[in-house]
């Protein structure tokens, strides 16, 4: 782990966890986990945020998108224009939804290093001096059923792949008109929808294999995301009633 990296990002982050771990009545690590959770989620916030709207955006203007790929298919540099042209006039980037996600994988890592070696007693030497060292951290959270955060524990990851299913139906929006005979948006769908399927099985299985501690971050942070969305879009739609 580079110094840098222990500074910025891990040491922080386990020092919040401890002292959360401290003043939670009964020491519980599993409160102690959502609460650092929730801490991180107001910090990304805007980044967040911005990745939703951004998801959003892209969506709405697919059919455009499609109507120009059919009128250009045999013109590419004419294609390319025009796309540029529609994302300048809709104010979209189409890489303006991932640059957040990346800005939010530091502080996963951070969070992963802090539960595979956080959680020992040796990590506690990274306290600052104004946090009250514990001795050691009780890894079992009896508020979560006695779950062992230092463990992997297969119903939690199921748990957590079937939430992000959910978060992800909510980010596909009512069916827009197709272009008739247009292969890439039938292209576009299917890969939507072999996503939508993939991405949640695909957190079970990596899920199983990381500490719980981790996974009820990941599961904390998509429940969040869940909400997140569900506000953004319940104020447009209250925009659009208005209309």
């Amino acid at each position: 782990m580079s110094e840098f990296f222990n500074a910025i990002l891990y040491q922080p982050i386990l020092n919040v966890l401890v002292f959360l771990y401290n003043i939670i009545p009964g020491h519980d690590i599993g409160l102690a986990i959502v609460l650092l959770t929730v801490i991180i989620k107001l910090i990304l916030y805007p980044f967040s945020l911005k990745s939703i709207k951004s998801q959003k955006a892209l969506q709405e203007i697919q059919p455009k998108i499609e109507e120009l790929k059919k009128k250009f298919s045999n013109q590419k540099e004419k294609l390319a224009a025009e796309m540029m042209r529609l994302y300048r006039e809709e104010k979209v980037s189409p890489f303006s939804s991932c640059l957040p996600l990346l800005i939010q994988l530091p502080f996963l890592l951070a969070v992963y290093q802090v539960f595979r070696t956080g959680l020992s007693s040796e990590s506690l030497g990274y306290l600052y001096p104004f946090i009250e060292n514990p001795g050691r951290l009780e890894s079992v959270s009896k508020f979560f059923f006695s779950l062992d955060m230092a463990r992997p524990n297969i119903w939690l990851a199921v748990l957590t792949g079937i939430i992000q299913f959910w978060q992800s139906k909510m980010m596909i929006t009512k069916k827009q008109p197709s272009v008739p005979g247009s292969q890439d948006e039938k292209m576009l769908t299917m890969m939507n929808r072999q996503m939508l399927y993939f991405m949640p099985i695909m957190t079970v299985f990596i899920g199983f294999q990381l500490p719980s501690g981790l996974v009820l971050y990941w599961l904390t942070t998509t429940l969040l995301m869940i909400l997140q969305q569900y506000l953004l879009f319940r104020k447009d739609k209250v925009i659009e009633l208005k209309k």
